[in-house]
């Protein structure tokens, strides 16, 4: 019986220390957390705080864990007030340094989320792709500099690349192609340069393409037609040439078209006028032509700009059959001829600047 009461609680101090090893994080990616903390820069010194302890898993914000093998799945760091119901509000202050590649043996790690910090800079580490778990990478609204990894193709898993708002510049890899699975790619506002990869149409899962406010040029790929599940295109101030795809009026869920302040030419196809989309912005080109005749009932606009272009001819009376045309926007063009009685409420600045356009709300035919 005494051998029984001596070893019980030397059973109980193994259990113990076992259950406590498990339920930590590895020492490898504590490492990596720490040598990531310590390559960037919080004013505040707060959201750092919480990141004490050898258990890299439990209360350490911003750091998710998998609750099978105890690694490390998961950085959200978000600067802006991005909140569930039941979080409280945790607004920290600018933060700066880079990225540490240490980051990379978070082997793990599924969500990569850096966002609104303004003073991240350096490169998005090369090392990323080989992280073959990875399927959101969120850093929009830093500073980040250099150019996508070319290898992105690996990552294989990847939903969603957000790194708008950066000052990225470089082509779009050709790899990113290769992604078959990416549902929402967002580069705003960047230094991003060259053609869009013409094969982009292969990524059928795209719901969302936001490339606005580049330095993109060339013309405007016909495989984007085939992206059956495409709801959201920006495409808007680039450097864009070349003719509009007529298959672009023609894709099912297509609800957003931004093609303004680019180079394009060539005439407006009519299939986009009498199409399903809502937000159609093609101001701020080269077309030409008459505005086709081709509105219907299906027609349904809550902002149509077609300004500053080489438009002619008349307004297409068929516009009067839209069931819907909220913002409207026809100035600087070559217009001429009597605006619909339907539209005799608009603001006049949306005439202004045609050959010879009359009729309310401007001057009297």
């Amino acid at each position: 019986m005494a051998r029984v009461w001596l070893t019980a609680p030397l059973t109980a101090l193994l259990l113990f220390a076992f259950s406590s090893a498990v339920s930590s994080c590895p020492p490898s990616d504590l490492a990596a957390l720490l040598a990531f903390k310590s390559a960037v820069r919080e004013s505040n010194g707060g959201i750092f705080n919480s990141w004490t302890g050898t258990d890299c898993c439990r209360n350490w914000y911003g750091v998710s864990c998998d609750r099978n093998s105890r690694r490390v799945a998961e950085i959200s760091l978000r600067a802006g007030p991005v909140y569930t119901t039941f979080e409280k509000p945790f607004r920290p202050g600018y933060m700066s340094g880079s990225i540490s590649p240490e980051i990379c043996k978070l082997t793990y790690l599924s969500s990569i989320i850096i966002t609104d910090w303004q003073g991240i800079s350096g490169e998005i580490p090369r090392c990323i792709t080989s992280l073959s778990f990875l399927r959101i990478i969120d850093l929009t609204g830093n500073r980040i500099s250099g150019t996508l990894p070319a290898d992105i193709g690996r990552l294989r898993y990847l939903t969603l690349l957000s790194a708008a708002d950066n000052v990225i510049a470089g082509e779009i890899p050709p790899s990113l192609t290769s992604v078959t699975g990416l549902m929402y790619l967002d580069l705003r506002n960047n230094q991003i340069s060259g053609p869009i990869p013409q094969s982009l149409g292969r990524l059928q899962m795209l719901s969302r393409v936001l490339l606005s406010g580049n330095q993109i040029s060339g013309p405007i790929p016909r495989s984007f037609c085939d992206i059956y599940r495409l709801v959201d295109l920006d495409l808007s101030n680039n450097r864009l040439l070349g003719p509009i795809p007529e298959a672009l009026g023609r894709m099912k869920v297509l609800s957003t078209l931004k093609l303004d302040n680019n180079r394009l030419s060539g005439s407006i196809p009519a299939s986009l006028l009498g199409s399903g989309i809502s937000e159609l912005n093609l101001s701020h080109n080269y077309l030409e032509g008459n505005i086709p005749d081709s509105f219907g009932g299906t027609s349904y606009f809550t902002l149509l700009d077609l300004s500053y272009n080489n438009l002619r001819g008349p307004i297409p009376k068929s516009m009067s059959s839209s069931s819907y045309v909220g913002f409207l926007d026809f100035s600087h063009n070559h217009l001429c001829g009597p605006i619909p009685s339907s539209y005799s409420d608009a603001d006049a600045s949306s005439f202004d600047y045609n050959d010879c356009l009359c009729g309310k709300p401007l001057k009297a035919c």
